[in-house]
């Protein structure tokens, strides 16, 4: 089959075959994960736009319905957005708890197919089920009697994509939404692969897209025509992973037993604090250290983590799973204020140490930060990464975040 005869939105997906021998790996990712939560017991907004986030000032949208996407909703979007986009939305706050007591039931079931799984974040994993094609049957026949035991258990809807690789699985499940699965033959990878616009793989943002479009690659397809060396010459190291990605490659193995790896940042206040908003200055400060260090390393945090001590040495810990990864500091920050504001009206003390730890990290490349193919990029990235160079020139004392800047300038 020609790129020619495929359309630029992936092809026809019918014609990729149904042979699905040696695609074993999975990528499963819940449908609108913290909505259908929540729908659970609201099941008469179904088929109604409905936004799961804050409504305060600074609020913003953490999961949207499909009904809701249709308006331009997105995840990250601030909730005063999404309201002008749809008005008739029901919003419904977070639900603290909830969704990893959700998220357990689910990668439960997922641990009684095989333990090679790799979750990247509360509602999304790779799976490898080439141990346990000779016991439960082939991968298709895997993928379809684990989502119907997902949905069984839990009420839930998971769309999963089958391939020979994660970069594959990935893509073919974004394909698969909602609630299916989508199986891409080995023969058919490149297929399945080549009409796709170079924006839908991982790892490739508004300023790569740019940058290959200027040598005429708007396609998966053209990257995967050109030659290797050339890729590697003009884009450097991340050139060669989107080239490997191109034709279907992971550009590092499957590690489930990866030794798990963190950053984190703290500090130890001269005198004890218990001015709330000198408090969140610091965990702002803290984030803004964490994320670049996670930017500089090339990977994004799934769980974030709070260190918090008191005047009499007393140490409390809080965590939390990210609704997807990041590498941002404003959505660390904005990940556990409300943890930090609890502690502190939950005790009296001041606070003598205040840290913050970025764990769960995975490449950059392995996410893309786009979970779905129409979502715009996060709009504060541009503006930390463009930080990132000034530090790297002048050193990291030399700028912070402008909210920083800002919250000085009161303090003088």
């Amino acid at each position: 089959m020609s790129r020619k005869q495929l359309s630029r939105s992936g092809g026809d997906l019918s014609r990729l075959g149904t042979d699905d021998t040696g695609a074993t790996m999975l990528h499963l990712d819940m449908d609108s994960f913290f909505v259908s939560v929540e729908l659970l017991t609201r099941p008469q907004l179904i088929g109604r736009p409905v936004i799961v986030g804050g409504r305060s000032g600074r609020g913003v949208v953490v999961s949207a319905s499909y009904e809701a996407r249709e308006f331009g909703v997105h995840a990250a979007m601030p909730m005063s957005r999404a309201m002008n986009l749809c008005p008739i939305a029901e919003v419904i706050p977070p639900s603290h708890g909830l969704y990893s007591t959700y998220s357990r039931q689910v990668f439960d079931l997922v641990a009684e197919v095989t333990p090679d799984v790799r979750q990247v974040s509360v509602d999304e994993a790779y799976i490898d089920v080439s141990g346990a094609v000779r016991r439960l049957g082939s991968p298709v026949t895997i993928t379809s009697e684990l989502r119907a035991k997902i949905k069984e258990r839990t009420g839930l809807s998971a769309s999963v994509g089958i391939a020979g690789s994660q970069v594959v699985a990935k893509l073919a499940s974004a394909r698969a939404k909602p609630d299916g699965q989508l199986l891409v033959p080995l023969a058919a990878t490149q297929d399945f692969l080549d009409p796709m616009p170079i924006e839908a793989l991982p790892g490739v943002g508004e300023k790569t897209q740019q940058a290959f479009s200027r040598y005429g690659i708007r396609l998966i397809g053209d990257l995967a025509d050109v030659d290797e060396a050339w890729a590697a010459r003009v884009f450097g190291a991340h050139g060669h992973a989107l080239w490997r990605a191109a034709h279907g490659e992971d550009s590092s193995g499957f590690d489930r037993q990866a030794k798990e790896h963190s950053i984190s940042a703290e500090h130890t206040f001269p005198e004890d604090l218990w001015d709330l908003d000198v408090l969140e200055h610091e965990l702002l400060r803290l984030a803004d250290k964490v994320a670049y260090r996670v930017r500089a390393e090339g990977k994004v945090a799934t769980t974030l983590g709070l260190k918090y001590r008191l005047g009499d040495f007393t140490t409390l810990s809080r965590s939390v799973t990210l609704p997807a990864p990041t590498d941002l500091a404003r959505e660390m920050y904005e990940a556990l204020r409300p943890a930090m504001r609890t502690l502190r009206e939950q005790r009296t003390q001041g606070v003598r140490l205040l840290g913050m730890r970025a764990a769960g990290l995975i490449d950059f490349a392995a996410t893309g930060r786009q979970a779905t193919l129409d979502e715009p990029e996060h709009s504060g990235r541009e503006a930390e990464v463009a930080l990132d160079e000034v530090r790297r020139r002048f050193g990291t004392a030399a700028i912070s975040q402008a909210s920083l800047l800002r919250k000085r300038s009161d303090d003088s």
